[in-house]
């Protein structure tokens, strides 16, 4: 059965859980371009999704395959000595906190997607297991072993409990 829900609805109660996803995924310079990817795919196939398809889960997928399509097509291009200006981005987390996205970069891809889809965007273990192709014991391992690296490189995690 097709989904009868508008668009709009998914973007405003999912939108802000995808950008989340690609910052901490791609960083915050590509993640509205993976963020923007990521619903003009979902809009194109909104109408074929199943009515009782997870919606968080399957916009989380797209955006995963989105931040990896921008990952490849950076490390294809090639490197220049001039970079073209880019707009300025309110609202950036890395302004407000660049010791967070120095950590998160220091975690493997595998790490950094784990942690992201588990914490950020709030999925079990099986659904990232799903998005990452490993089973749900390697993600919780890669989501536990980012958070463990976290917690020694960054600041505020470290003086949190890690059983609280």
């Amino acid at each position: 059965m097709p989904r009868t829900e508008p668009f709009e609805d998914v973007v405003t109660a999912h939108g802000a859980t995808v950008l989340r996803v690609c910052r901490a995924v791609v960083g915050p310079v590509d993640a509205e371009d993976a963020w923007s990817e990521t619903f003009l795919a979902a809009l194109r196939a909104w109408p074929r999704l199943d009515a009782d398809a997870n919606v968080e889960a399957w916009l989380v997928t797209i955006a995963h395959r989105k931040a990896i399509d921008l990952v490849r097509k950076d490390a294809r291009s090639t490197p220049t000595d001039h970079l073209p200006d880019r707009p300025a981005r309110q609202g950036n987390p890395h302004d407000h906190d660049p010791d967070l996205w120095r950590a998160l970069a220091g975690l493997t891809d595998r790490q950094r997607q784990a942690v992201a889809y588990h914490h950020l965007a709030g999925l079990p273990h099986a659904e990232v297991a799903a998005i990452l192709g490993s089973t749900p014991a390697a993600a919780r391992r890669a989501c536990a072993d980012g958070i463990a690296a976290l917690r020694r490189t960054y600041p505020l995690l470290a003086e949190e409990d890690p059983h609280d």
